[in-house]
């Protein structure tokens, strides 16, 4: 029997009473953090709302007909220029926060805020003045405000644009000046543009992401989409599928476009460090207005005849790479005015993005 001297306890007794207090705290904090961890997946699975997100992101997205398989590029729907920020989530405020379950059910919110310009031109560039069955040249300069609002299975956005169509807009500048500074020469009629006019739109839309299962690491999805626009800019309504395959897929409702087109929005958040996939779908449109066509807005006569069904279909690429994501898509789109030359319109869509 080990004496005790003085009142003391064994120094193997204390050491032994020691460890076995570090072994019940991390025990205890190991079973509170799976407590925890459960109830947060619990929660998830019986909400159906996504974890919160606390990154901002920033996107920068060029569309451009030079960016095609077309050899003939400058024409109709040129260039569209766009700059994103996305906010993170829950930051919307009460009001908003009800306003968005009210339309679309309990949901993770944030908002974001673009500013796009957008060049059209006629097919015949170098004529001063546009044939009058021609496309009217056009520019517009735009600033979109959308609440965008996730479950694990849909988004669902509501925006409001706000702009400027016409000599205003920057478009010929920008244009010519950067065909002058690579040595390309300059589009004749530009003096010849829609005059300067408000503009105006809200859209409404959702994609839902529908699992089509996996074959090993690799999954298969299908985001079906519907969106619906009115105002003095464009007015239509739009139905859309894509079809994905790829890992990582719930990172995202699929790449972003510039509308009308189907778009996923600048939201994403990663699931994994790497992630991508490939992707083809289409879209159809109805079109009841469109402000880049306005016959009576233009200096010289035109008399051009919008098409009022328009379709497209594309196909592409994402890549999400620690937080930033790149994703390339190439369009083919049906004609939008009668007397339209040439196949399908053809043009690229490069966006690349950053959390931070």
């Amino acid at each position: 029997m080990t004496p005790v001297m003085n009142g003391a306890e064994p120094q193997n007794t204390r050491a032994t009473s020691r460890a076995g207090r570090l072994a019940g705290l991390l025990l205890g904090t190991a079973c509170a953090l799976a407590a925890g961890r459960a109830h947060a997946q619990a929660t998830v699975a019986t909400d159906g709302i996504p974890a919160a997100d606390h990154a901002s992101i920033v996107t920068l997205q060029d569309e451009n007909a030079s960016i095609s398989t077309n050899k003939l590029t400058d024409r109709y729907y040129v260039n569209g220029l766009r700059a994103s920020y996305t906010s993170p989530t829950d930051i919307t405020g009460h009001w908003l926060q009800n306003f968005g379950d009210a339309l679309w059910g309990a949901g993770r919110q944030r908002f974001s805020i673009d500013v796009e310009q957008g060049m059209f031109t006629p097919d015949f560039t170098n004529l001063s003045t546009p044939l009058p069955n021609d496309r009217p040249y056009a520019g517009t300069l735009t600033i979109t405000g959308s609440l965008i609002h996730d479950t694990l299975d849909t988004r669902s956005l509501i925006n409001l644009t706000l702009g400027w169509q016409g000599p205003a807009s920057g478009a010929r500048e920008l244009q010519n000046g950067f065909h002058g500074a690579i040595g390309q020469g300059t589009d004749n009629g530009w003096h010849d543009q829609l005059r300067n006019e408000p503009l105006g739109q809200v859209l409404v839309g959702r994609t839902w992401r529908f699992s089509l299962g996996h074959l090993g690491g690799i999954e298969f999805d299908a985001l079906p989409a519907v969106s619906a626009a009115a105002g003095n800019w464009r007015t239509y309504a739009e139905g859309a599928a894509i079809f994905r395959v790829g890992q990582g897929l719930g990172s995202d409702f699929g790449v972003v476009r510039q509308q009308p087109g189907v778009s996923g929005s600048d939201a994403y958040t990663p699931t994994r460090h790497i992630a991508w996939y490939l992707f083809a779908g289409g879209d159809g449109q109805g079109v009841a207005l469109d402000s880049t066509y306005d016959r009576e807005d233009a200096p010289t006569y035109t008399n051009v005849a919008m098409i009022h069904d328009v379709g497209e279909f594309e196909g592409g690429a994402a890549v999400l790479l620690y937080g930033v994501r790149v994703s390339y898509t190439q369009v083919f789109q049906t004609h939008e005015f009668v007397g339209q030359k040439g196949g399908l319109h053809q043009f690229g869509s490069l966006a690349a993005a950053v959390r931070f």
